[in-house]
């Protein structure tokens, strides 16, 4: 299971038609609407995708949802990330930084700028099932892309046009007159196609000394989140495996990692986690999996992920979920 920056799901939650309500599934998340935006914080991606489909299920207008979520974005939304786009020299550099620096947001995309005749493609790289929040998040990213596209261009920008993997959903009319142009579901990739002229536009904000000073900021914090991501997962990792046992105690994950447990506490402290923040993400993280890829009874997942009984692995299921765990599979069949 990969992450993706929570900025993301604040922008979602920001954006959905009046009186929609959003504050549950946002403590499913751990956020709050009342704490700073920071982009560093990641969330699960499994549990992104649940959060947009289910707003968007409860959205009236939840078709345009990932529309309105691409045209609220802002470079400044994106922290060093989006200094770096707006300081490019040119809209191909601002290309070049997402290539670069795209894991500053998430682990499950990657981006590359594919040449074409006439121009190149701004190409969105994400594996996995294509389920409802993972077509809405492609459909929110690739609108985020041209919003910003637009943010730095001194000229109008419209893409040439744009391709979805995905079916085309009920109707497609609002797509096109979000983007300005031709766009094409069910094809072979995820992209913007932009013009040789557009690529070549030199941004409105462009600065050769900030745009090296913000490269090597991505360049530390990308190191900085490597190392980070290194101890969070080997915790998580011995966490789940030692699960079936009952939850492991901070002692024991510690000694299994041949570091003291106030090491181990500093360690996660500083990457802004708890002990117990890493047992819960290990224990939602693995009931996920088996709910999706099992056929095991509730009682048996209950039992794998350290629950004494069934009834509060529901409770705490539907705590970081929004749902009971039948539901859950049953969405995810």
């Amino acid at each position: 299971m990969g992450h993706i920056t929570s900025l993301f799901a604040r922008k979602v939650a920001s954006q959905v038609s009046p009186g929609v309500e959003t504050g549950d599934l946002m403590a499913t998340l751990g956020l709050q609407d009342d704490k700073p935006v920071d982009p560093a914080h990641m969330i699960a991606s499994d549990d992104y995708y649940s959060f947009f489909a289910t707003l968007a299920q409860r959205d009236p207008e939840g078709l345009t949802l990932p529309l309105r979520v691409g045209a609220s974005m802002r470079c400044d939304d994106y922290g060093a990330f989006g200094f770096a786009w707006k300081t490019a020299m040119t809209l191909a550099g601002s290309y070049d930084r997402a290539e670069r620096f795209g894991k500053r947001l998430t682990t499950v995309s990657s981006y590359t700028l594919e040449p074409a005749q006439g121009g190149a493609s701004i190409e969105l790289h994400r594996t996995g099932e294509r389920h409802l929040g993972m077509r809405l998040s492609n459909e929110a990213t690739l609108a985020s892309i041209a919003s910003i596209s637009d943010e730095v261009s001194p000229a109008s920008f419209i893409p040439r046009a744009v391709f979805f993997k995905h079916s085309a959903p009920v109707r497609a009319t609002e797509h096109e007159a979000h983007f300005g142009c031709p766009v094409h579901f069910g094809t072979e990739r995820d992209a913007l196609s932009v013009s040789t002229e557009q690529l070549a536009m030199k941004n409105r904000l462009s600065d050769e000394g900030l745009s090296a000073y913000f490269d090597q900021r991505l360049k530390e914090e990308l190191n900085s989140r490597a190392t980070e991501n290194a101890l969070d997962q080997q915790v998580r990792k011995l966490i789940a495996q030692r699960l079936s046992d009952g939850v492991p105690t901070l002692s024991d994950v510690a000694e299994a990692l041949g570091i003291g447990a106030r090491t181990l506490q500093r360690r996660l402290s500083e990457n802004g986690h708890s002990f117990q923040s890493v047992v819960d993400a290990a224990r939602r993280e693995l009931a996920h999996q088996l709910l999706r890829e099992t056929d095991y009874s509730l009682a048996e997942i209950a039992f794998l992920t350290g629950f004494a009984e069934q009834s509060g692995f529901t409770r705490a299921f539907k705590r970081w979920s929004g749902q009971t765990p039948r539901s859950y599979r049953l969405d995810a069949q």
